[in-house]
């Protein structure tokens, strides 16, 4: 599925917390914000492959934005577990035909005949969270669980999947049908992902050896020798070169994401803009990871995750006719279904380590609404959301001052401002405020309370909202007339 991830290491944050993040950008999937408890099936069947799994025994509660319509498969897309431990999943990414016809897609094959059998195919996005976010106690358990079951069943589509925890973050990308690594994220860098193979350095002694920094399947050495696949020289290693794509269509897709993101985070370190840039929208060499120039923060993640290129001469809502106007794949999509932020705090107790923050819809004109992940129950307001539209939900909110927003962008933004900073301020302090009576009580039930308080707050906002740019929209309908019935 078509997204854009954000990882930020414990020492590029401004508050040493760890930060995973990720826009779902599927074809306007309906989401809901869901908490999983303990079940007692011991079989996962997926839709898409058609593979039935043995699960381990005692899963933990996890949170989960899965579809809600169910006909596809779940689409658990992220969460965090009891154990705090964060996942997103997944970046679709890129590859090459040398890795897939060295290690084809593992697909499903259904039968010919009465007498043939179908033949199962491998994990995949709908499957992988469901998977391993109820099993694992550390971001590098997250790692080992997924590429155990890549090597065992396959994939049959190329993914970048992200894990956290208090002290780590690792990403871990897919090799064809059944290969992969996954390298630790440094603490003072952040990572930036838009559906390309990522990975641009690789330590495979350290991976065959002490394994720090860097995993991979056990036979990776001899895949990439036998096959020919190793396109680097001066005894360098990038994967990139390797495993990944360089097309065309790169450059319209997905290299201006990584340039504008790295731009925002880094606008002081390199040039971005003009001649002699170091880095422009279409260059295959955007680092996968860097220092930021300042301490980065959840307002930042939000930001980014939300550009469609603002300030620049590709801004598809400027009134000036550049020709360069909206030829880039913007980030904040019209079609996200939802984004979340898997924050991982180290400085409070476990029960308050957690907190999702999430948003529906276009990121361009939505919120963000943080929870804390440690409860049994979410308020209804982002759990019990419907196939029909209903503005009572923050589904649903969202996408409807996105799409009023979008049509009348140059007098609907200021609302989409005001509610954004409003929403936040208040969510911020609410947080604040639910932490220190935690750290005096450490009752969970106070945690249910804030959630529900958040919510409340972001539901008055939303309508708010949708009131004041529906109106706008009115005003601006093109069957107006400016001669009055009196």
């Amino acid at each position: 599925m078509p997204c854009t991830t954000l990882l930020v290491g414990k020492k590029a944050t401004n508050d040493g917390s760890t930060m995973i993040s990720r826009t779902d950008d599927g074809f306007f999937d309906v989401k809901k914000t869901i908490v999983v408890k303990p079940g007692k099936d011991n079989k996962y069947k997926s839709v898409i492959g058609h593979l039935e799994i043995e699960l381990p025994k005692n899963p933990m509660r996890y949170t989960a934005c899965p579809s809600v319509d169910p006909k596809h498969g779940v689409w658990a897309a992220t969460g965090i577990n009891e154990c705090n431990v964060g996942m997103t999943a997944t970046e679709t990414t890129t590859s090459n035909p040398r890795v897939l016809g060295a290690d084809p897609y593992v697909v499903y094959q259904e039968k010919k005949s009465k007498k043939d059998k179908d033949i199962p195919g491998g994990i995949g996005e709908e499957d992988i969270v469901v998977l391993v976010l109820p099993y694992i106690h550390s971001a590098r358990e997250g790692v080992l669980r997924l590429g155990e079951l890549l090597e065992k069943y396959g994939t049959y589509e190329s993914n970048g999947i992200a894990f956290n925890d208090e002290d780590e973050v690792w990403w871990l990308e897919t090799i064809g049908g059944h290969h992969w690594m996954a390298r630790r994220v440094d603490d003072d860098e952040y990572v930036i992902m838009p559906n390309q193979f990522g990975l641009d350095r690789f330590d495979l002694d350290d991976a065959f050896g002490a394994k720090k920094a860097n995993l991979c399947s056990k036979d990776l050495r001899e895949f990439i020798k036998d096959n020919n696949l190793d396109l680097n020289i001066n005894g360098e290693f990038n994967p990139r070169l390797v495993f990944g794509s360089d097309s065309d269509s790169d450059h319209v897709y997905n290299t201006p994401r990584a340039w504008f993101m790295a731009r925002y985070f880094n606008r002081n370190s390199y040039k971005w803009d003009g001649d002699n840039a170091d880095y422009t929208p279409e260059s295959n060499n955007i680092p996968w990871s860097m220092k930021p120039d300042r301490k980065i923060t959840i307002e930042d993640v939000k930001y980014v995750l939300s550009s469609y290129y603002q300030g620049t001469k590709y801004n598809p809502y400027q009134k000036a006719q550049y020709p360069e106007k909206g030829i880039y794949r913007p980030i904040g999509i019209s079609r996200t279904g939802v984004t979340s932020i898997c924050q991982i705090r180290s400085n409070v107790p476990d029960s308050i380590k957690g907190i999702e923050w999430i948003t529906y819809g276009s990121n361009a004109f939505n919120t963000c609404l943080p929870i804390y992940a440690n409860v049994d129950k979410l308020p209804a307001y982002i759990a019990d959301t419907k196939l029909d539209v209903d503005s009572n939900t923050f589904y649903w909110g969202s996408r409807l001052i996105g799409a009023l927003a979008d049509s009348n962008y140059g007098t609907s933004i200021q609302f989409i401002e005001r509610y954004q900073n409003k929403t936040m301020n208040e969510a911020r302090r609410l947080l604040k405020e639910y932490d220190a009576k935690m750290l005096k009580q450490n009752d969970n039930k106070l945690l249910l309370e804030a959630n529900q308080k958040i919510c409340d707050m972001v539901k008055k906002e939303t309508i708010d909202t949708l009131g004041k740019v529906l109106h706008d929209a009115s005003v601006h309908m093109k069957n107006g007339y400016s001669r009055a019935d009196n």
